[in-house]
């Protein structure tokens, strides 16, 4: 792991973020202005990118999870029966993280920026930060990952 600082112009910085979270595995941006306050710093903590085969693709993960229309019932049930204020196990988090990736991935070949992909993304951030705080990689491959290594049963 390493830190990475830029200074670049405002007007750049959202173009050198995404080349950066393209190159390498980041954590947040953290954004100063210069002291002279005409050119921002960009501070990241990255790590090069894991190795693909890491990685289970999303066919592997969910070969043997139950169709997504069961997942949807089996969220609906477990949130429905609970109490409310009521933290959940890691299983509910997880699958729930796992169904709206499998959503999302109905939608990515047309559109990589939709609002699945959005939630998706922002359900896997949540398992992994409750995981493993602080681990620096793609979060709906890490929910992947976890996913193929919990063995589902159709419920």
């Amino acid at each position: 792991m390493f830190e990475i600082r830029v200074i670049c112009d405002p007007a750049d910085t959202d173009r050198v973020t995404t080349a950066l979270t393209t190159a390498f595995t980041t954590g947040a941006v953290r954004r100063r202005r210069t002291r002279d306050g005409a050119r921002t710093r960009l501070y990241l903590t990255a790590d090069h990118l894991p190795d693909p085969a890491d990685w289970p693709t999303p066919e592997q993960a969910y070969a043997k999870a139950p169709s997504i229309v069961s997942e949807i019932g089996w969220t609906a049930r477990t949130i429905a029966t609970a109490e409310c204020f009521t933290e959940l196990d890691r299983e509910f988090y997880l699958r729930k993280a796992a169904l709206l990736d499998r959503i999302a991935l109905m939608d990515e070949p047309q559109d990589l920026f939709s609002d699945a992909t959005d939630t998706a993304h922002a359900a896997a951030v949540s398992v992994l930060d409750r995981d493993q705080p602080g681990l620096i990689c793609d979060p709906r491959a890490y929910v992947r990952q976890q996913y193929a290594l919990l063995a589902v049963d159709d419920q």
